[in-house]
């Protein structure tokens, strides 16, 4: 006879212990302000390219500088996070790299989908996606709830 789980859902897999969470909400936080100054410079780099562009083209090309920063943000987040190093080139300065809730490398699709999700809840709830990890003991935050993925100290 099969035995009928007590849970509706099995526990994952990978269950982080306390210590591999511990100090990441700091380190997320200065590992955006680090991304944010790198994501800069990339736009920046590409906005000279199309300001040159722009003249060839009769300024058709100038559009395409508004819509490029966040272009360019969900790609490098996308890129980075899905790589072998697990996080953005902020994210490995701090300490912190992305996992999926088995402990896999997160895919590019997934890594891309969190980068929206962050950008636009902190765009609308900033003060607020802080303290939503610190209520969580696995200091996950609303956009990694979204997205599958969880925040751990790299090791």
């Amino acid at each position: 006879m099969t035995q009928i789980p007590t849970t509706p859902y099995p526990p994952a897999p990978y269950a982080p212990r306390q210590a591999d969470t511990a100090g990441v909400l700091g380190g997320r936080l200065l590992a955006y302000l680090v991304d944010l100054a790198i994501v800069g410079l990339l736009w920046g780099v590409f906005v000279v390219v199309l300001l040159v562009l722009g003249f060839l083209t009769f300024g058709l090309a100038w559009m395409l500088i508004a819509p490029l920063f966040p272009v360019v943000a969900v790609l490098y987040s996308g890129l980075t996070v899905s790589g072998p190093n697990r996080g953005t080139v902020g994210m490995r300065m701090a300490g912190v790299e992305l996992r999926t809730l088995d402990g896999g490398t997160v895919p590019f699709v997934v890594a891309a989908v969190h980068a929206i999700f962050f950008y636009v809840s902190v765009s609308f709830l900033t003060p607020f996606i802080v303290l939503f990890g610190l209520l969580r003991s696995d200091r996950r935050l609303l956009h990694d709830l979204l997205a599958g993925v969880i925040a751990v100290r790299r090791r």
